[in-house]
Parts: structure tokens; sequence; C-alpha cells
């Protein structure tokens, strides 16, 4: 990509490198997002190429979210060739395909020659089989080849995130003659770290930093200089398996291998950081039943995404109520029952939440597994009895006060500790057998975890109200 214009311009949005897209708030500029605008509306080409051609792939992907979808294809469509499609990779899913749709295939194919191959892929991946095909036919043989094997990986692998464009040269060459390659070639990557060692049926048996070549003499065989590489990612490695690989070892790029163990591809720690990102992402989205929805779907789309697990929890909203039916002659004698009772399951909800969020974050980053499971669940029960009794206390205190009644205090304190007690349980509990049989524990725990401490609660509290005014 080139440099940024240096030289003031008089018009349209060129200024914005200048004067910078982003406010204060760091979302783009409302003057800047003005003028991209009036561009378009005007089919003023020159303006448009002059203020957005010299952006960062990541600002022309804000860009693009903070525009119209009619003003996104109309970018596009005006740019031409000066467009950087790596600013599709910055971009959600649905923006992406909005704009790669409006185009025809023989653009793409010519923007997707320019890319990087995990850039192309992550492009492809989302569009139809027959568009694939079309687009991959008008491609080189090689870069098809490539893309063809990148695609033929599942999805969120470390074969769908890999770079098929590395350097790898035999054990035999010396290291003048791997410099004079490096320099001689075109057709490597912009940029590396590392240089793969390779034998002729293209297994991978070493690698060599490239400071290490910079230091040593042209005359030694790469062999004598190479190290093994420890840490080779398998391509069909799930990709959040291959980031915490990067993660323990601070890697910045790792060999991607196929089953026979021949390179296949490089991973990068650029991609990597974006895996963990969208990870993240969606272990917290799951979190809140949502499931995969994006700022830019429709109303329809995140509606229907919403749906399913507002009907379960609508399903055990019905089953916590069905409780507290059972002892509605004794809330009705004793009116605080009901004020208090929403008291006891909310907490036990928010106390259940907290360890269930500590241990969906330790079972997606690898540190609770079956080595330290049971010294993790004694720590959170601990931890539950403690909250148990201090907020007992303090609640016991206060409703007592409250109400003028020692009676309906020491209630409230004993269902808050049993609820917290089984709050904390079902946190570590759920999650783990969730990840047992196999089930995003991200996906359903909250669900259960609701019901259990609803139901317990209410159960704890108007039970044992139930039984000491002896209303059965």
């Amino acid at each position: 990509m080139s440099e940024p214009e240096t030289e003031a311009h008089d018009s349209g949005p060129a200024e914005a490198p200048e004067r910078g897209i982003y406010d204060e708030d760091g979302v783009i500029s409302p003057d800047f997002l003005a003028r991209v605008g009036a561009a378009i509306a005007d089919g003023d080409t020159a303006a448009l190429k002059q203020g957005v051609a010299s952006l960062h792939q990541s600002e022309i992907g804000d860009l693009l979210e903070a525009l119209q979808p009619e003003q996104r294809r109309a970018l596009v469509r005006l740019m031409g060739a000066e467009f950087d499609f790596t600013a599709l990779t910055e971009v959600d899913e649905a923006i992406r395909l909005d704009i790669v749709e409006s185009l025809p295939n023989e653009q793409i194919a010519e923007a997707v020659q320019q890319l990087d191959s995990d850039d192309a892929v992550y492009i492809l991946e989302d569009l139809d089989p027959e568009d694939q095909e079309e687009i991959l036919a008008q491609l080189p043989f090689t870069e098809r080849v490539r893309l063809r094997r990148s695609l033929g990986y599942p999805e969120e692998t470390a074969g769908r995130r890999m770079q098929t464009e590395f350097v790898a040269v035999p054990p035999f060459w010396t290291v003048g003659q791997t410099i004079d390659y490096m320099r001689e070639d075109r057709n490597l990557p912009d940029s590396f770290s590392q240089i793969f060692v390779i034998d002729p049926t293209f297994r991978l048996v070493g690698a060599v930093d490239l400071d290490r070549i910079l230091r040593t003499q042209r005359s030694v065989k790469i062999e004598d200089i190479m190290h093994e590489t420890r840490h080779a990612i398998p391509a069909t490695m799930d990709q959040e398996e291959a980031a915490r690989i990067f993660e323990q070892y601070d890697l910045l790029s790792a060999a991607v291998v196929d089953e026979n163990d021949r390179l296949v591809g490089v991973l990068t720690i650029d991609d990597v950081v974006d895996v963990i990102t969208q990870e993240a992402e969606e272990d917290l989205l799951r979190m809140g039943g949502v499931g995969d929805e994006e700022l830019s779907d429709s109303v329809l789309a995140a509606g229907r995404s919403r749906v399913p697990w507002l009907m379960v929890n609508l399903i055990t909203a019905f089953l916590a109520a069905s409780v507290i039916s059972l002892f509605d002659a004794t809330i009705e004698q004793v009116v605080a029952l009901a004020v208090l009772m929403p008291i006891v399951a909310g907490m036990g909800g928010n106390a259940g939440s907290q360890t269930m969020t500590v241990t969906v974050r330790a079972l997606a980053t690898g540190d609770l597994g079956a080595h330290n499971a049971w010294r993790i669940i004694r720590r959170e029960i601990g931890v539950g009895l403690l909250n148990g009794v201090v907020f007992a206390t303090l609640i016991g205190l206060i409703a007592g006060t409250w109400f003028d009644s020692v009676t309906i205090g020491g209630i409230i304190a004993a269902a808050m500790i049993i609820n917290m007690f089984v709050a904390a349980l079902a946190g570590i509990l759920i999650p783990l057998l969730l990840n047992r049989l196999g089930i995003d524990p991200a996906v359903a725990s909250s669900v259960f975890l609701t019901t259990i401490t609803d139901v317990v609660g209410f159960f704890a509290f108007l039970g044992l109200a139930t039984w000491w005014f002896g209303l059965l």
C-alpha cells in the first residue's frame, strides 16, 4: 500500500489523513463521514481516491461500517482498483457479504490475486460454493490450488487461518544461497520472521530465525544453524487451541503442517490476535444468549437470533413460577415473603454468574481441566459458603429490622446460605458437565444456572417459611 500523501489538498476527504478521521471518542469523525458521503453522492472518484486510498485497512474498515449500505457499495465501485480489499477482513460478516455480493466475480478474482492467501480465504469462505468456484477458476493455477487447499480445511481451524506464502529452503543450502534467494524471488511474502527448512518431500525438518541468518557467515550451511520446530501446528487444529500455543510460547509465527508433517502454511501473530478477539467476542455473545449476532444485522436477523434462548428462559421462568405457586397460602398470610423473594433468587443468580464466568473463561484458556477440577470445585464451594454467611448476616439483620421480625430475618438468612452454596456449586459444575458432553459451556450455562438458582432460592425461602410457620 502506498504511503499517505503529505501534500495538502483543497477539497473533499483528501484532507482527512492529515486532520485525522477519528474524533476524540475514537469513532469516525462526523465531518469526515459527511465529506466522504458528499463525494459518493457526487460520484467524485478523484476526491475519494485521494482521501480514502491512503488510509490503513483498519481505518477503511471503520469507514465502511459507519456508512450506509448503499454508500458502502458505491464507495467500492467508485474506487475500483484503488480499493484495498484487505479492508473487508476488518468488517463483520454481514457487511463483507453485502459488499462482495454486489460486485461481479471477475472484479473479486482480480482483487483476490493482490491479497495474502489468508485474507483471500477470509473473503471467499462465506461465499456460495458456485461463486467460489467461478472466482477460483479465474486465478493462476498455483494460487488456485493453495486457496482450495485452505478452503478445504474445516472452519475455525489453523488451516483456514494460515498464510500459504512462506519461505522454505533445503538444509544443504548455505546462508549465502538463502539470502540471494530471498533477494531475487519476487513471489515470497512481503514480511516474515522465520525461514523453514524442508526435505525433498516438503516435510518440515526445522526453522531458522531471520536474525540468525543475518548474523551468520554466507558459507555456513542452513542445517548447522537451524533449530527444531517444536511448536508446529496441525492444519486441522482448532484456531483457539493454536492461539493458546502462541500465547504459551510467545510465538511470532509457527509452521502449519498437514497429516503427513508436510509444510502447508504459516500462522502469524496478527492472525492469532484476530482469532483471540473473535473467540472472546463469541464467548461473550453466547453467554448473553445472542449467538453470532453482529451490529450490522437487520432487525429481523437480530430478533431471530435471540428468540431461541428467550424461549428457553420463558420456559424456565414458568418452572420457577410453579415453585412459588406451591406456597401461595404461605405468601398470602406472610406478605413480607413476597417482598423478600427476589432478593434470595437475585443474589444466588449473581453469585452463580460470577463462578460461571470464571469457570467458562478457565475452560476456554485451558487453565481448568481434570487435573485441577476438584481443587477448583472445593475453592468455589468455600467462596459460596463464605459469601453466603456474610450476606445472610447482612440481609437477615436488614429484613428483621424492616419487618420487625427476628423470624423473617432468620428465614431469609438461612435461605441465602443455601442458595449461595448451590449457586457456587452449579456455577462450576454446569460448565464442566457441558464441556464434558461436548457442548459449548458459554452457550447454555447461563440458562441452566438461572433456573437452578431461582428454583432453589424460592423453594428454600418459602419452604423454610412454611415449615416454620406450620401453615401446610
